[in-house]
């Protein structure tokens, strides 16, 4: 422990603040045994904007995700408002989740915690706090935390940042809920490795992590080598994609990402590093391609989860 806490501080002090705490376990981790490495407890989970377009209530996704193979969804928020909105029981809704073998891994919602504004600001973990009971209602211990509200306009100063990523935890510790911290490669604020590294590192709580994506890494501009410098224990979802090698990177869009394996990104060492560095999480497959939403919806939900299984299973074989 002590090798591992003067490592950290030298890291620190020498510029590189925002890895420090993320590698907490790395050493430990790296001196695992190979066969342990070698045999992770990945899980696969569907996040359900990859069917968006077919505009399904949030019962079909659930079943279509049953019935692709997945053991995870990760729904978005505005669907299971609409459900409660319509009368019907999210306490049900989650026993059906559960009863089909699945398990809520994360959600997506766009609650403004990160804004410099104090009233937006409280309204934003206000807007949090419903969120989280909204999950938590139907089973659900996570939720995507991304910066929303703060994707244009002035540069944010990291450490406040970090204050009100913890202000933000502190509601997820009354709701059940852990907010991880997501990487938005087009936004102004918290585009890159580096910051949101920096923001989990220094908000000072057990349970900060963070939410990188295949894609957001890409647009962002960092590099995937910079995974290699962050534990694997502080990503307990991954949401997996890829990207094709035009349009470039200034002009791609969500809209371009593709199955994994049908894109450029750099999958097979990227998977090595996140195992080599403990990760045992969740893979999300999160697209927003529109040709996809053209089509049926279980059958891209099975040929997406086949090709992020074999991305997988060729990484590590």
């Amino acid at each position: 422990m002590s090798s591992f806490i003067d490592r950290r501080h030298l890291l620190s002090m020498s510029g590189a603040a925002a890895f420090a705490t993320l590698s907490t376990g790395l050493v430990g981790q790296t001196t695992a045994s190979a066969a342990d490495q070698s045999t992770p407890k990945l899980r696969y989970c569907f996040n359900t904007s990859t069917i968006r377009g077919q505009n399904l209530p949030i019962e079909q996704e659930v079943e279509i995700a049953a019935k692709a193979g997945y053991t995870g969804i990760e729904p978005w928020i505005s669907k299971i408002q609409d459900y409660k909105d319509s009368g019907k029981s999210l306490h049900d809704l989650g026993k059906r989740i559960a009863d089909l073998g699945l398990k809520v891994e994360s959600a997506i919602g766009f609650a403004q915690w990160i804004v410099d504004d104090p009233e937006k600001r409280k309204t934003g973990l206000e807007t949090a706090k419903r969120d989280m009971d909204l999950v938590a209602s139907i089973g659900g211990t996570r939720i995507a935390a991304p910066p929303a509200g703060a994707t244009n306009g002035p540069k944010l100063d990291l450490l406040e940042v970090a204050q009100r990523y913890n202000a933000l935890l502190q509601v997820g510790d009354a709701a059940g809920v852990v907010p991880e911290l997501e990487l938005w490669g087009f936004s102004t604020n918290l585009n890159r490795l580096g910051e949101v590294a920096m923001v989990v590192t220094e908000a000072n709580h057990p349970s900060a992590c963070m939410m990188p994506d295949v894609y957001h890494i890409y647009k962002g501009g960092s590099s995937f080598s910079g995974l290699e410098a962050i534990s694997g224990r502080v990503i307990p979802v991954f949401h997996m994609n890829d990207y094709p090698a035009e349009p470039p990177r200034d002009k791609i869009n969500d809209s371009a990402r593709v199955f994994p394996g049908d894109g450029v990104a750099p999958l097979k060492s990227m998977i090595q590093t996140l195992v080599g560095n403990g990760f045992q999480g969740v893979f999300s497959l999160e697209l927003f391609n529109p040709e996809y939403w053209k089509r049926d919806a279980l059958e891209v939900a099975k040929e997406g989860l086949d090709k992020m299984k074999a991305s997988v299973e060729s990484a590590l074989s």
